[in-house]
C-alpha cells in the first residue's frame, strides 16, 4: 500500500520534520505578535501556551508531508505526469507497446508471453496472431524497412529502429514502438542512445495520432533487451519522463502520460523522490 510504503521511506520524515520545524519558527513568531496585540486572549483556550506551537506544527508538517499520489501538473506545456501501481491494460488510455525492429508476435518461443506485447497478443487480440499481424501489417505500410529476407525465426523484415506502427483496436491507440534490434537468434538489445530516439519518435506519434487524449506507458527497457544494468528502475522512470517533458515544451503532445509500474515493481521505487522529480521540472 502506499501509505505504508510511504511512511517507511527516511525521505518522508525528513520532510516532516523540515515542515514541522519551518512551521514551528512561522507560528512562534505569528502566535508572539498575535499576543503581543491581544495578550489575553490565549490564556482564553484553558491550553497550557507550551503544547499550542508543537501541535499547529505537528498539524501543519503532517498536512504537508501526508503521502499524495504521485502526479504533477504542468501549465507550460498544459500537460500532466501521473504514476499508478496496476494493470496497463486497465487505464482506460491510449497505450505504447515496446517491441523490436522486426515486430515480432508471436509466443511464446519468439515473443515471451508475460512481456507487454506478449500480453497485448493474449488480451486484446485473444491469441488471434493472424489478426494481429495484419493490424501491424496495415500499420507499417508507410515505413520504409532498412532489410528484407532476413534468416531468423519469426519474421523476416526489419524495421528502423524508432519505428512506431499505430494500431488503433476497439477505439484504443496502441503506439507499437521498436526500440529493440533483434538478432538472428531473436536475442534483442538496444542502448541509451537508441532508447532516447525511439522515444522521441513516438511522442511525435502520440501528438499526430491520439487527438491529445491520454497516454499509458510501462516503464520502457526492464524486459529482455538487457537495458536494467544500465538503467536501473529509478533511472528508467526519470528517464521515461524526461523524454516526455522535452517533447512537451517543444510542442504539447497530450494531455496526461500515465506510467504504470507492476505491483511487483513498486517495493524498487522511491515514489516520494519520483515526486520530488516531477515537481523540479516545473518552470520557475
Amino acid at each position: 500500500m502506499q501509505l505504508t510504503r510511504d511512511l517507511r521511506n527516511r525521505r518522508f520524515w525528513r520532510g516532516l520534520a523540515t515542515s514541522g520545524f519551518a512551521a514551528l519558527g512561522f507560528f512562534s513568531v505569528a502566535l508572539s505578535l498575535f499576543d503581543l496585540f491581544s495578550p489575553d486572549t490565549l490564556g482564553k483556550l484553558n491550553l497550557p501556551e507550551i503544547l499550542i506551537l508543537p501541535a499547529a506544527a505537528l498539524i501543519y508538517a503532517i498536512w504537508q508531508s501526508w503521502p499524495y499520489p504521485v502526479e504533477q501538473h504542468y501549465s507550460s506545456p498544459d500537460t500532466k505526469v501521473k504514476l499508478v501501481t496496476g494493470d496497463l491494460f486497465n487505464q482506460g488510455t491510449n497505450l505504447v507497446i515496446g517491441m523490436s525492429d522486426f515486430f515480432d508476435v508471436e509466443t511464446p518461443h519468439i515473443i515471451a508471453e508475460n512481456s507487454v506485447q506478449g500480453q497485448l497478443l493474449k488480451r486484446i487480440y485473444r491469441h488471434d496472431v493472424s489478426a494481429f499481424n495484419s493490424d501491424l501489417t496495415s500499420a507499417l505500410v508507410s515505413k520504409t524497412p532498412v532489410e528484407t529476407g532476413v534468416t531468423k525465426p519469426g519474421k523476416s523484415t526489419r524495421y528502423p529502429l524508432g519505428t512506431v506502427a499505430c494500431i488503433r483496436h476497439n477505439r484504443t491507440h496502441y503506439f507499437c514502438v521498436a526500440y529493440t534490434t533483434m538478432d538472428q537468434n531473436n536475442n534483442v538489445s538496444t542502448s541509451i542512445g537508441i532508447l532516447w530516439e525511439a522515444l522521441e519518435k513516438l511522442w511525435v506519434e502520440v501528438r499526430s495520432r491520439s487527438n491529445g487524449e491520454p497516454v499509458a506507458a510501462p516503464i520502457i527497457g526492464l524486459g529482455q533487451s538487457g537495458m536494467s544494468t544500465i538503467l536501473p528502475i529509478q533511472d528508467a522512470i526519470r528517464f521515461l519522463i524526461l523524454s516526455f517533458m522535452f517533447a512537451s515544451r517543444y510542442q504539447r503532445v497530450c494531455e496526461e502520460l500515465v506510467i504504470v509500474i507492476r505491483p511487483q515493481d513498486e517495493k524498487r521505487i522511491d515514489m516520494l523522490e519520483i515526486q520530488d522529480f516531477l515537481q523540479s521540472l516545473k518552470k520557475s
